[in-house]
C-alpha cells in the first residue's frame, strides 16, 4: 500500500522581510492522506527564507488529521519539522502526545515526508493502546 497525502489548499503571507530578502513567512494549508492514515487535516506552518546564497529554508509546523488509522478513527496532532531545497520538500514528524482522540486515544508515532508535487508519499510508524 502506498501512503500518500495531497494538498488541497496553500495560503501564504510575508509576516516580516522584504519580498527580496530573508523573511518569514505563514503558510496555511489543508491536506487529504490515503494509506494508513485515511482523513483530511489542516496544517500550519512558519516559513524561513533566507536571503541571497542560501540555498535551504525551514517549516515547523502543526498540522490536525481527522480520520482513521489502521481502521480506528479518531483525531491527533503531528509537529513537522520540514526542509525544502528547490522544488523538492523532505521532512519529520512526530504525534503530539495526548493529541489523539476517539479511537485513537494514547496514540504515539513518528513519520518521515518527502516528495515534489502537490501529492507526497509518507512513512507512518505508530503504536496504538488495545483496543477493550
Amino acid at each position: 500500500m502506498t501512503n500518500t497525502f495531497t494538498m488541497k489548499t496553500w495560503q501564504e503571507e510575508i509576516v516580516s522581510g522584504p519580498e527580496d530578502g530573508p523573511r518569514f513567512a505563514h503558510a496555511h494549508a489543508t491536506f487529504d492522506y490515503t494509506g494508513v492514515i485515511e482523513g483530511s487535516s489542516v496544517c500550519d506552518f512558519l516559513l524561513y527564507y533566507g536571503g541571497e546564497g542560501f540555498q535551504g529554508q525551514g517549516a515547523p509546523g502543526l498540522e490536525r488529521i481527522e480520520g482513521a488509522v489502521g481502521g480506528r478513527k479518531g483525531s491527533f496532532v503531528i509537529r513537522h519539522e520540514v526542509a525544502y531545497e528547490g522544488h523538492s520538500v523532505t521532512g519529520t514528524f512526530t504525534v503530539v502526545p495526548g493529541s489523539a482522540t476517539g479511537e485513537l486515544a494514547g496514540m504515539t508515532g513518528t513519520g518521515t515526508t518527502g516528495g515534489s508535487s502537490t501529492t507526497m508519499n509518507y512513512t507512518f510508524d505508530y503504536s496504538l493502546p488495545e483496543s477493550s
